[in-house]
């Protein structure tokens, strides 16, 4: 999932005490990191009064407290609809974002469950996915306020993309001792530029009708017990999207296998019921392929933190990413059939 910035992770640990005193939550018995998550930081927190998930935010896109507060009202209100999510407790002012020490907070019942990759998923789950996430944003358009209006977003330019492979391709010459990431780095970009060449006259119009989105919906936001989704966690990037481009990146996410191709059979399964839960139609979906194809063919945000950040925590998703951006070029019509038919 693209991202464009990122934090160092904290050292130091949460002021258990004083945020567990302003939810009267009890006292700490236990505190462990929870691995997942690349942005913002999770634990696992047990007191003398149950168990929670304690959510640190602390990447400058989204730790503002009040659009904190606002995801949190919307989750609340997706609850009251019967969407599985896992609103925030409030504190004992009322208040379910607590600021301490200028880092903003929040606490969650802990949800017992585990992530599910789209491999594991069985044909029947597939369409449940694509319902679900058809009624997040069908639930999305009733609890949130009107969608603000405004110009819709730009596709990729290949200009400024062939200079930012150029400048990527000095980086990897730069750095020493060369190793394998560089070598498959180089290769992908070299190769990346020669499609971008060929295909730079698809470049899409500007995005399709927007809604209210998840904004990161991918295997480890969303929780299973069982064989039913139990939570979608993480609403740091609900926001105004193209809806029907948030159901292809998802399924791209899903159902990416690691050699870097797509189960369409999946996909498939996903995308009719998406369609129908969410009222969308063929049309939407096939210029969303078209959009999110060529986001994916002007995307190196995994190099740029490699070779600009110094940060290398994505880097094990490097090779199936590059990867299907090549193989989607080759089969564009069988994807754009899958998501469909």
């Amino acid at each position: 999932m693209p991202r464009s910035s990122v934090s160092p992770v904290p050292s130091s640990a949460p002021p258990l005490n004083a945020l567990l005193r302003r939810y009267a939550a009890g006292t700490p018995l236990a505190c462990e990191p929870v691995d997942q998550g690349l942005l913002n930081r999770g634990y696992r927190l047990a007191t003398t009064e149950g168990r929670y998930f304690l959510k640190h935010h602390f990447d400058p896109e989204t730790a503002d407290p009040a659009a904190i507060a606002r995801q949190h009202r919307a989750t609340q209100r997706l609850a009251d609809l019967g969407v599985p999510v896992a609103p925030p407790l409030a504190g004992t002012d009322g208040r379910t974002v607590a600021v301490v020490g200028g880092h903003a907070y929040a606490l969650h019942p802990w949800i017992d469950g585990r992530h599910r990759s789209g491999a594991q998923l069985t044909p029947e789950q597939c369409r449940r996915l694509g319902a679900l996430l058809g009624v997040v944003h069908a639930s999305l358009e009733r609890v949130m306020p009107p969608r603000p209006s405004g110009e819709r977003a730009r596709s990729a330019d290949p200009a400024d993309t062939f200079a930012l492979i150029d400048d990527l391709l000095a980086r990897i010459r730069r750095h020493r001792p060369a190793d394998a990431f560089d070598e498959l780095a180089r290769h992908r970009l070299l190769e990346r530029r020669t499609l971008l060449e060929r295909h730079r006259d698809r470049r899409p119009p500007r995005g399709g009708p927007a809604g209210w989105v998840h904004g990161d919906f991918h295997p480890f936001n969303v929780l299973y017990r069982g064989e039913a989704p139990a939570a979608i966690v993480d609403w740091d990037r609900l926001g105004v999207q193209p809806r029907a481009e948030e159901a292809v990146r998802a399924a791209v996410i899903f159902f990416v296998r690691p050699v870097g191709t797509l189960d369409l059979t999946r996909v498939r399964a996903y995308a009719r019921a998406y369609r129908r839960s969410a009222g969308a139609t063929a049309s939407e979906l096939s210029a969303a392929v078209h959009r999110v194809w060529w986001e994916r063919l002007n995307d190196f945000w995994i190099l740029r933190w490699h070779y600009e950040r110094g940060d290398g925590r994505a880097d094990p998703q490097f090779p199936a990413a590059s990867a299907l951006a090549v193989w989607w070029t080759r089969e564009y019509d069988a994807v754009c059939e899958a998501f469909v038919d």
